[in-house]
């Protein structure tokens, strides 16, 4: 059995004590992951930024609420760890300077200066050694080609292909690309019932072949 990495959930990067970037995203497929690698008698680390959904009481969940926070904790959790299931939405931009005190407001525009986070599973993906990683592209247009741009540069070994609608959402449907381009399985459904089948996909490619 393996012992697999799940990030889940989005990130928060705050522009001032009280305000903050994120995205719709619910943690609910990292947790339907770790429920369906459990089910599979697999040992499971969660890194989640801030959610509302419960995660399997057999999973190790590791809480954190910046990008940066959740780079630096699954970095570290990944090295005892076989694979990576990078299922979270972080975000991919941080403000330049965050205000130590609340941006009061003016009644004028504000000019907020972003620069672009250290992408989480490009990074890992690149120190991946002998360890398998396998992505989520969520993508409103091109879902496909932009999906197979991501697996290469982020050093996939697997790339789950979706679009905005998952955000937030009971169901889902996807696609699982490989290096060559070949789609291997198109879900959709229940967030469970897809989490089951790209467990599936997982368990056959790469942790078998393993």
């Amino acid at each position: 059995m393996a012992r697999i990495l799940i990030t889940s959930g989005p990130t928060r990067q705050y522009l001032d004590p009280v305000r903050y970037l994120t995205n719709a995203s619910s943690g609910r497929m990292g947790a339907a992951l770790a429920d369906s690698a459990l089910t599979l008698g697999h040992e499971v680390v969660v890194v989640t930024g801030p959610v509302d959904v419960p995660y399997p009481a057999g999973a190790e969940v590791i809480q954190v609420v910046s990008t940066e926070e959740m780079l630096g904790r699954a970095r570290s959790a990944f090295e005892h760890c076989d694979g990576l299931i990078g299922a979270a939405a972080p975000c991919d931009y941080r403000p330049l300077q965050v205000e130590t005190q609340k941006i009061a407001k003016t009644g004028d525009p504000i000019t907020l200066h972003l620069i672009e986070t250290q992408d989480v599973v490009a990074t890992l993906g690149g120190e991946k050694g002998d360890r398998w990683v396998v992505g989520f592209a969520l993508e409103t247009e091109d879902h496909r080609l932009r999906a197979l741009a991501k697996l290469e540069r982020k050093c996939c070994d697997l790339m789950v292909s979706n679009g905005v609608e998952a955000m937030h959402a009971l169901e889902n449907r996807v696609e699982i690309l490989n290096p060559a381009g070949e789609v291997l399985n198109t879900i959709s459904g229940p967030k469970t019932r897809v989490a089951q089948e790209i467990l599936a996909v997982i368990q056959q490619r790469l942790i078998k072949q393993g």
